[in-house]
């Protein structure tokens, strides 16, 4: 994993009116705890990696509870554990991110919520919407809508996170319906504190396990008794969600001193309102507010008499709610206009339809709104010029600087395995002409920028080689598909591999095998070296390939580039058919540093000899080319200015963050670029071998100098 959690998983042991201090994620294990949960899964996404990380961690404390944790294959593997909810008193919970991990994850989901449950199951949805984002730029709101599970967006602040994690299992056991409970990235990381409850013994767990086998007819999904599950969530399961919804005053309304008019936000979101209300006078810095706030922190379903109660005798409301469409403001409009009331409902008018809302995004659909219904009673005039002229400078600031300044784009870290791959393809296309290439989720998606420009479609994870399926047929040449060895065992096993095998493609992919889950933070997968207990694993890619029939097969050490353009070259152009699989193995060499940085510091401590590579470039022999710079795209790779006063052209420069993986060197050879790339080698605690043959190579030096000062004497 990318971080370790083990010191602040103690944490999670703190009893009854202990306070806990620490950040959001933590504070959701901690909830989950004290709600006598049974069973936990997931699978690692932004924001929410880390509570799978957490989890991990924390399985000591787990176990003496007697909570199983698994980490599960995929997330349609996740959704469906909470079947273990549906006929038992058993309460869940699992996690994956925002929309594309439940878009996975949707076939189980929707079974679950038409068969219902019978113990509290919550889906904890890692929301990642707005311009920092990773994932196409949609809501998990919807799906909550069509499968009618309760939504929850709390309030981002430790207490009412913890509340809504303890309150989600109760809604859902009192409706029977799932719940999914939203975490945006900022409640992901708010630090903060709360007081604690003792951690709850699951009513049935590991250590007191279920004796009897339940079934229910009803519960499977298979007409008639769909139908019947249909009308049971209409008739009981929705009333009961909102009876419990305003019974327990899971929504929160903050009243200030301004009748006229009022604010309906998403809990989510709260917080960045409030500091765009504290520019213009009307909130202060501990949260207290002037204008009047209804909090949703449930989403779905609405609670019509409360927002009935909120808007009633008030000239006008504003919804702020993040991302299209407008489903909170069409469903207040409905409930308002049924409930005989003029209350004129602002949103999506003053604010914009999609794309995040930051504070300088918030700060301008309220100078509108206040523009148009604000009450003279709070004299905004003047805060209302100051904010528009604010604006206004930063409007001639944006313009100033015009369209073409330069923006920061993702790439990959130093030392990644998966840059030579990508310069190797780069160098056959000057032999063979581009390819079509069908990338995939991961950081293989940063090859699409420059300086590779590589990878045309992303379908989805572990989709990469299915979605050349279409294109393959009618395609002048052979199409290249990349995947990742998280994505082959996420979906790209059966999806991908099966599939191809079965229709006889005739493809060549390329799987990228670093051992870890990169993009999310360097998770384990099944074909790690070991387990996350340190047990060794029998599972590998190539076995599982040559299960499914893969005949040609071939595994390629991902740094050795020239071995890899041979290798891809043989794949592209072969007469033999069918399926063609180049596994390019290297591990990552930040997550290899992390691994190996406190034994070799142990290493030195004890006096023990270690050896460091360094990479560099002979300032003499660099033309000023920088092909190399162009064909690795290295970060630690830069140039500086030629120390020859007879060329002006810069050389290139190895800076001092190389991990010593050696690409530069290696596409410089590969691409018959230049030689002028050197390895080093530093020894530290040195042998006495190695101090005699230092004095020796000395000796040798300072005589061929010596010499040739004599032949060059006049």
């Amino acid at each position: 994993m990318e971080r370790s959690f083990k010191k602040e998983v103690e944490l999670l042991r703190l009893g009854d009116g202990d306070v806990f201090h620490g950040e959001g994620i933590l504070a959701v294990t901690k909830a989950l705890l004290q709600s006598g949960v049974s069973y936990v899964g997931g699978y690692q996404g932004a924001p929410v990696s880390h509570l799978m990380d957490v989890l991990s961690d924390a399985e000591p404390v787990l176990d003496e509870l007697g909570v199983h944790f698994e980490v599960c294959a995929n997330e349609a593997a996740a959704a469906a554990m909470l079947s273990a909810s549906v006929n038992y008193p058993l309460r869940g919970a699992v996690t994956w991110k925002s929309v594309v991990g439940t878009n996975v994850a949707s076939d189980g989901l929707s079974n679950l919520a038409s068969a219902g449950v019978m113990g509290g199951a919550l889906i904890i949805v890692g929301e990642d919407y707005g311009e920092g984002s990773s994932i196409i730029q949609e809501r998990t709101h919807a799906f909550a809508m069509k499968s009618a599970m309760c939504l929850l967006d709390p309030r981002p602040e430790l207490p009412t996170i913890v509340k809504s994690v303890e309150h989600a299992f109760r809604l859902s056991e009192a409706s029977n319906m799932p719940v999914m409970l939203e975490l945006r990235i900022r409640t992901c990381h708010v630090h903060g504190h709360f007081e604690t409850s003792a951690n709850t013994h699951p009513l049935y767990s590991r250590n007191d396990p279920i004796q009897v086998a339940d079934f229910d007819p009803a519960k499977v999904s298979l007409p008639p008794a769909t139908y019947g599950q249909e009308k049971h969530k209409i008739e009981h399961r929705f009333p009961a969600a909102i009876k419990y919804i305003a019974d327990n005053k899971l929504n929160e309304q903050f009243d200030g001193d301004v009748p006229e008019i009022g604010i309906i936000v998403q809990g989510g979101i709260y917080n960045t309102l409030l500091r765009a209300l504290h520019q213009f006078g009307l909130a202060d810095i501990y949260g207290e507010a002037r204008l009047p706030l209804f909090v949703l922190n449930v989403t779905y379903p609405l609670v019509p008499d409360e927002l009935i109660r909120f808007c009633a005798g008030r000239d006008a409301v504003l919804v702020v709610e993040e991302g299209q469409p407008d489903y909170i403001e069409q469903a207040l409009h409905g409930i308002l206009r049924k409930a005989d009331l003029n209350t004129k409902i602002l949103g999506k008018d003053v604010l914009p339809m999609a794309g995040e809302y930051t504070s300088e995004v918030m700060i301008r659909g309220l100078i509108e709104f206040f523009e148009q219904q604000g009450p003279e009673s709070l004299q905004l005039g003047p805060a209302l010029a100051r904010m528009a002229a604010l604006l206004d400078e930063k409007d001639d600031a944006r313009a100033s600087l015009g369209d073409d300044y330069p923006l920061r784009q993702p790439s990959f870290c130093t030392g990644c395995p998966e840059r030579p791959i990508f310069s190797a393809i780069k160098i056959l296309e000057k032999e063979l002409g581009p390819a079509h290439v069908s990338a995939d989720i991961g950081c293989h998606t940063f090859a699409a920028l420059p300086p590779f420009k590589i990878g045309n479609t992303v379908m989805g994870y572990g989709l990469g080689l299915a979605s050349s399926a279409g294109l393959r047929p009618n395609f002048g040449k052979r199409v290249l598909s990349i995947m990742g060895d998280g994505g082959f065992w996420h979906n790209g096993m059966t999806s991908g591999v099966a599939s191809a095998q079965a229709n006889g493609n005739d493809a060549v992919l390329m799987v990228i095998q670093n051992g870890y889950t990169s993009a999310t933070g360097w998770q384990l997968l099944p074909s790690s070296a070991r387990d996350r207990h340190g047990r060794p694993r029998n599972m590998s890619i190539e076995k599982a390939m040559k299960g499914l029939g893969v005949r040609w097969l071939r595994t390629v050490r991902s740094y050795s580039i020239a071995t890899m353009v041979k290798v891809l070259r043989d794949a592209m152009t072969t007469a033999q058919g069918g399926l063609k699989v180049i596994i390019a193995d290297g591990e990552c060499q930040l997550a290899r540093q992390r691994r190996i940085r406190p034994r070799i510091a142990k290493q030195l401590q004890d006096g023990e000899r270690v050896v460091r590579t360094r990479f560099g470039v002979d300032d003499d022999v660099c033309t000023g080319d920088h092909s190399c710079i162009r064909l690795s795209g290295c970060p630690s790779l830069t140039i500086k200015p030629s120390p020859d006063p007879l060329r002006t052209d810069p050389v290139a420069q190895v800076n001092n963050d190389c991990v010593g993986c050696g690409v530069c060197g290696e596409v410089a050879h590969a691409a018959v670029l230049c030689p002028s790339f050197y390895e080093a080698r530093i020894v530290q605690n040195p042998a006495w071998h190695d101090r005699a043959l230092e004095k020796v190579r000395r000796f040798v030096i300072c005589r061929l100098a010596s010499g040739m000062g004599k032949v060059a004497a006049p």
